[in-house]
């Protein structure tokens, strides 16, 4: 079994889905396809190159905008076996398969996935790209999260250089990478949160604030804000 590719679902309720969907197509330089899903639930953030990494679900049920991972995989039945044997808790199956980690976090195990990673878009006087998803675990369920998600993926949890940080070893080829970031808190389920990668984080920052994102906190080399929906998000000094 093998995880071959990674998409980012950005998770909203109908109130929030026109202007949550309207503000990640202008930060990621991607357009908006048309409803898919049998109830139009599903959109894709279309890239002008390479295979999309980024997509949207309107969700019914009440409660704030989410992200949540797809893992694509050419053996779906293996990678299910695998979620489901390290602890996985199946939501759904209804052609593609739902799950949460132990900790809470929503996952799919879906095929079709792609091969070639979108560029970085250009805004002039920079860069910046979509390339991470950090999932943000409570510190009582650290050790148990760090070894599912790395079980899972068969990729190795290395040090970032930072205590709360480690990095799982996500191979070159896939779209994202991914974070796992310990929480001083142990209160409510494991969450996930998108990083963007930007040669200029400042004009990055007046960038996204431009589109209606609102500045929360400045961290150590990044900076956390929050979408239109109330979703937050990083923008971090890597280069895209």
């Amino acid at each position: 079994m093998s995880t071959d590719w990674l998409t980012a679902f950005l998770d909203f309720r109908p109130a929030s889905l026109d202007p949550g969907t309207a503000f990640w197509a202008g930060v990621s330089g991607t357009t908006v396809s048309s409803p898919r899903g049998e109830r139009g639930e599903f959109r894709t953030l279309l890239p002008p190159s390479g295979d999309a990494w980024l997509r949207v679900q309107r969700l019914e049920a009440v409660g704030p905008a989410r992200v949540h991972l797809d893992l694509h995989t050419a053996d779906p039945v293996s990678l299910r076996s695998a979620a489901e044997e390290h602890g996985a808790v199946l939501q759904h199956d209804a052609g593609f398969a739902s799950y949460a980690s132990p900790g809470g976090l929503p996952f799919c195990v879906v095929g079709s996935p792609g091969s070639q990673r979108a560029p970085a878009a250009s805004w002039g006087t920079h860069r910046s790209l979509v390339d991470q998803v950090c999932i943000d675990i409570p510190h009582r369920q650290w050790q148990d999260e760090v070894a599912f998600w790395s079980a899972l993926t068969g990729w190795a949890a290395q040090e970032s250089g930072s205590a709360e940080f480690l990095r799982l070893a996500v191979p070159d080829a896939l779209p994202l990478r991914l974070l796992l970031q310990r929480r001083d808190d142990d209160g409510g389920p494991v969450r996930a949160h998108l990083d963007l990668a930007a040669d200029d984080p400042a004009a990055e920052v007046e960038r996204v604030r431009a589109l209606g994102a609102s500045r929360r906190h400045d961290g150590a080399g990044w900076t956390t804000l929050l979408d239109p929906t109330g979703m937050e998000f990083c923008i971090t000094d890597r280069r895209p």
